[in-house]
């Protein structure tokens, strides 16, 4: 065969696969759609990402940390729940990094830097060094008792016994070997960019139900270029709604999100380019098949409330990759249905809960009749004064329960 392992997709998941199994023998390939360029110096695409300290240590063991470069890590110490609009009726919980063993909660990195960290990391000269085939789009997969067989755009035939996809939520690779998956499109698309403020963010993130809006605070580093605070923000909105705001002059929209803020930050300025995704969650209903497995947003399409998304996917290429060592050193099948079902037994037992209690959590905190308003106050003002549920809460974010 020409591969032990061939991974499909080289984003973060993908390449976090790969780098977690350099030293196992296996011979590994990784195939992506994307130019050699766009891997190595992968554009700022808005996101920022909310790392637990669980997370944190397996970057750590993988390598990746060093590449992240210090002056792109920030802490996220504490995280502040909100809801209502800006007044004496607002509801307020404080989850306060005390609350854990840590002096963090976690840290915020952008995307593009853990993209180019995942792949610095994993294509790193050495022994095990994957081969990388950029360019290339899978346009056929088929797997049998003995081998998986790709057929490639280019119209070349590739042999492995196990094929990983790692090619976002919506996997092509994953509809075509069968699986289907429940999307939950919630309606609305996120705005997300960086902005600068007056008022300093004590490095605090907000998860902020505002009446019509739901707004997110990221604390970043200050800004470079004038020293002030700076956040990465997303203001969730129903789709029609976020267009015009995307298409505002910057005078404009500055003032705008200062006024959505409620002018709790001060004056605030764009410190970014603006982008714009939709909010849609997606639950596989299977991670593997004969021969096949996904890892990453492929297994987990999280709804970004509970910046869990990357730290559940990280959560998968540590299962997968676990077991995959464990059978080679054994000698045995790496793509074994006993192998695969444990897999697919560990990761979905640990996202399930966390997947479908989040998609209820949007869907009550998006909703704007009296009684969804009134229960969620509630709610807020209870975790406030109950301190087991918010250490419970503050375990969850550092991923360390």
């Amino acid at each position: 065969m020409d591969f032990h392992l061939i991974i499909v997709g080289a984003g973060p998941a993908g390449l976090c696969l790969a780098r977690a199994l350099r030293g196992s023998g296996l011979r590994i390939c990784l195939l992506e759609q994307q130019a050699l360029e766009a891997l190595q110096n992968p554009a700022f695409d808005g996101r920022e990402i909310a790392l637990t300290q669980h997370s944190a240590a397996l970057m750590r063991r993988l390598g990746l940390w060093p590449f992240l470069g210090d002056a792109n890590i920030a802490p996220l110490k504490d995280a502040l729940v909100l809801d209502g609009g800006v007044g004496p009726r607002q509801s307020r919980m404080t989850i306060s990094h005390a609350l854990s063993a840590q002096p963090e909660l976690g840290f915020l990195v952008a995307n593009h830097h853990i993209r180019r960290a995942a792949f610095e990391a994993a294509m790193a000269d050495g022994p095990g060094r994957p081969t990388l085939r950029c360019g290339e789009q899978v346009t056929h997969i088929q797997t049998d008792a003995r081998e998986a067989r790709l057929t490639l755009a280019s119209g070349d035939t590739l042999t492995a016994p196990l094929v990983v996809a790692a090619d976002s939520r919506h996997s092509s690779t994953r509809r075509a070997m069968g699986i289907a998956a429940d999307m939950h499109d919630h309606g609305r698309t996120m705005l997300v960019c960086n902005m600068a403020h007056a008022l300093p963010h004590h490095e605090t993130a907000w998860e902020w139900f505002d009446h019509g809006q739901t707004l997110a605070l990221l604390p970043m580093n200050p800004c470079p270029l004038t020293g002030l605070p700076r956040s990465s923000v997303v203001l969730t909105l129903p789709s029609q709604e976020l267009q015009p705001l995307m298409d505002l002059p910057e005078d404009s929209f500055n003032r705008e999100m200062t006024r959505r803020f409620g002018n709790q930050l001060g004056p605030m300025t764009l410190a970014s380019t603006r982008h714009a995704y939709p909010l849609v969650g997606v639950w596989p209903r299977r991670l593997v098949a004969q021969r096949f497995a996904v890892v990453g947003d492929a297994a987990v399409g999280m709804h970004p409330v509970t910046a869990h998304g990357f730290n559940l996917g990280l959560r998968s290429i540590e299962a997968l990759s676990k077991a995959l060592i464990q059978a080679q050193q054994r000698g045995q099948d790496i793509a074994s249905p006993a192998l695969l079902a444990r897999y697919q037994r560990t990761h979905q037992g640990a996202s399930r809960g966390l997947y479908f209690a989040t998609h209820a959590l949007a869907t009550l905190y998006t909703s704007e009749q009296t009684p969804a308003r009134m229960l969620r106050q509630v709610l807020v003002q209870a975790g406030e004064r109950f301190t087991p549920f918010k250490r419970l809460v503050a375990a969850s974010l550092t991923g360390l329960h």
